[in-house]
This record gives structure tokens, C-alpha cells and sequence, in this order.
């Protein structure tokens, strides 16, 4: 079973409860539809602002966001994997 690192987003339909869910790893993380409002009107932010609130918003608990920072370390470069998140909310 191949895991895939960093963090990756699924959008999904709207019979769901939850359109988009946060994989961090094999965690799954549901983010509720006003974060996903809220979160859209904060890409235009650089990539280091937008994170802090990401890491604000979908971390509902301090072991969620440390989980989060941790994926984003190990990953590499914070630049292109948040750029990659900006530009899926903009597009949600």
C-alpha cells in the first residue's frame, strides 16, 4: 500500500456532508463549508501568510496542526505545496 506524502486535498460532490477533505498522509481531515468561504478570500496572501491560516483554520486542535506543519517539513519546501492549496481553494 504506497502512502502518499504531503498534504493533498479532495474535493468531493454535493450529496456529501463534507466537499473537501484534508489528506495529511492517511489522516483524513473533513473541512466544513464556511472554512472553505473563509479560507477562498485568503489566496491572494504569499504562501507563508496563507499557510498560518490554513494551519488555523483546518487544525481544530493543536495535534492537528502540529500533524500539518510536520507533513509540510518532511514534504520539502512549503512554496509550491501551499501554491498548490491556493490555488484549489480559489478554484472550490
Amino acid at each position: 500500500m504506497g502512502t502518499q506524502t504531503g498534504l493533498r486535498l479532495e474535493q468531493r460532490g454535493d450529496g456529501n456532508y463534507y466537499k473537501v477533505i484534508l489528506h495529511i498522509g492517511s489522516t483524513l481531515i473533513p473541512i466544513s463549508d464556511d472554512i472553505v468561504e473563509e479560507l477562498r478570500t485568503y489566496t491572494a496572501l504569499t504562501p507563508d501568510q496563507f499557510f498560518a491560516k490554513f494551519v488555523n483554520k483546518v487544525g481544530y486542535s493543536s495535534y492537528l496542526q502540529e500533524q500539518i506543519r510536520q507533513e509540510v517539513q518532511h514534504t520539502g519546501d512549503l512554496t509550491p505545496q501551499i501554491s498548490v492549496i491556493q490555488e484549489f481553494f480559489r478554484q472550490a
